[in-house]
């Protein structure tokens, strides 16, 4: 009978046991079944909204001298003198080279006397002229008698009161006269031709006096303008010849410099297109203004001015130039240097700027952004990135204002999941989402 007893207690535990274990097993299960659902991730937003942004380009370009002029000699001869110091700021007019100028004295001197043979020859020829002119006036006065004489005795051979050969003579006498002021006349004439010619030759004497001038002053060889001035070709007892090619020295004047840069023909085509469609407008006397960036990346301090773009289009590269003046009163630019130049396109006056981070690419590459829609769910748009400006892209297509832009917690956020929409926070601060999951907040570039 105690055996029995024991087997049945053995029993009674055996059931107590499967009890409990299937009492625990379902507690379980109606634990799991009983819990709450999780947390609504959390995004952080910004509103699109629009802002007028004027566009700009970076073209590449180097620096060429406002002017250059080529110093060369136009007479020949021997250089006694250079006046300059090399590399030295140099005046417009200022004596560079002297060349000697004995021969060339010499020769203006022999120009000076025969201006001055010239100038005699030529008063002896109107003295001449004049003393012709006034046997032409006494020819005249005698003429004018031999025909009254002649007149006289005509009518006197007619009443019988003097001879014919009394009329004879006195018609010879008419005619001699006669006969001589056409000779006198014709001498007038002839001194007249004479003075002519003596004039001329004083001319043509003073041009070649006016000539060897110049050519003496070409000796002391000036510098046409203002500027540097480089190394010198020659030294002091060289040989130059007139308008030889090799110069003597060069000029440069720096201030203001040239810069002129390159822009492709089809960035020009697109710019013309988006001004003649209304997208992009002109930015008044702003948009002549040029910013200069040198080839270490420092900004240059001054503004430029944009001047004139070339009307050729280079085949090779299909671009063509801009040039642009800026100051330089440091030389700080200096000719043949490389720069980028930042030229002003036109403004956009509802332009969408967003922030690099909110942007993203689909499978294909193409861009695409995250917004929350009435319904606090994300929606994935499709957009159009025109270009960067700052840390932010510029959006052309595919956002309107009032989108609220998913700019943190992309990972978490799928099209069609509900979310918590939070504002953005630039500047580096964390978000609380970030916080929660122990991950720093993307900061705002």
């Amino acid at each position: 009978m105690q055996r029995f007893e024991n087997v049945s207690e053995r029993g009674n535990l055996l059931v107590v046991s499967i009890g409990l274990a299937c009492g625990l097993w379902l507690g379980g299960c109606n634990s799991s079944t009983s819990a709450p659902p999780p947390p609504v991730p959390e995004v952080a937003t910004v509103t699109v909204r629009t802002e007028p942004v004027v566009l700009t380009t970076d073209l590449p370009g180097r620096t060429s001298a406002y002017a250059m002029a080529e110093i060369r000699p136009q007479v020949g001869g021997i250089i006694q003198k250079r006046l300059f110091e090399e590399g030295a700021e140099i005046e417009a007019g200022q004596v560079l080279y002297q060349i000697d100028p004995a021969p060339l004295q010499a020769a203006y001197d022999n120009t000076a006397a025969n201006v001055a043979t010239a100038r005699k020859a030529a008063d002896r020829a109107r003295a001449a002229l004049a003393a012709s002119r006034a046997g032409v006036v006494r020819q005249q006065a005698v003429l004018e008698n031999a025909q009254t004489n002649r007149k006289r005795f005509e009518d006197l051979v007619a009443e019988g009161a003097v001879s014919a050969s009394q009329r004879d003579q006195a018609v010879t006498e008419a005619n001699v006269a006669e006969a001589t002021l056409l000779a006198t006349e014709a001498q007038v004439e002839s001194d007249r031709e004479a003075v002519a010619a003596a004039e001329a030759a004083i001319k043509q004497a003073e041009a070649a006096l006016e000539t060897t001038r110049i050519n003496l002053g070409y000796a002391r060889v000036t510098a046409p303008i203002a500027g540097r001035i480089g190394r010198s070709s020659v030294t002091v007892g060289a040989l130059v010849k007139a308008s030889q090619d090799t110069p003597l020295a060069t000029i440069q004047q720096l201030d203001p410099i040239y810069v002129d840069v390159t822009q492709s023909s089809a960035n020009l085509l697109r710019l013309r297109q988006s001004l003649a469609s209304g997208q992009l407008k002109g930015n008044g006397p702003k948009q002549a203004a040029v910013k200069l960036l040198l080839e270490d990346g420092t900004p240059y301090p001054v503004e430029g001015t944009l001047k004139f773009s070339d009307v050729t289009v280079d085949p090779s590269t299909g671009s063509f130039i801009l040039r642009t003046v800026f100051p330089n009163p440091q030389h700080l630019l200096l000719p043949g240097m490389y720069v980028r130049a930042i030229v002003q396109e036109g403004l956009v006056d509802q332009a969408i700027l967003v922030p690099q981070q909110a942007v993203s690419r689909d499978p294909k590459g193409n861009p695409v952004a995250l917004v929350v829609d009435g319904s606090e769910k994300v929606a994935q748009r499709k957009i159009a990135v025109d270009r960067a400006i700052g840390d932010k892209w510029l959006i052309s297509e595919g956002l309107k204002p009032g989108d609220r832009l998913i700019v943190e917690g992309i990972q978490k956020a799928r099209p069609g999941t509900s979310v918590k929409a939070v504002p953005f926070s630039p500047g580096g601060k964390e978000n609380p989402e970030a916080v929660k999951t122990g991950q720093a907040a993307t900061k705002a570039q």
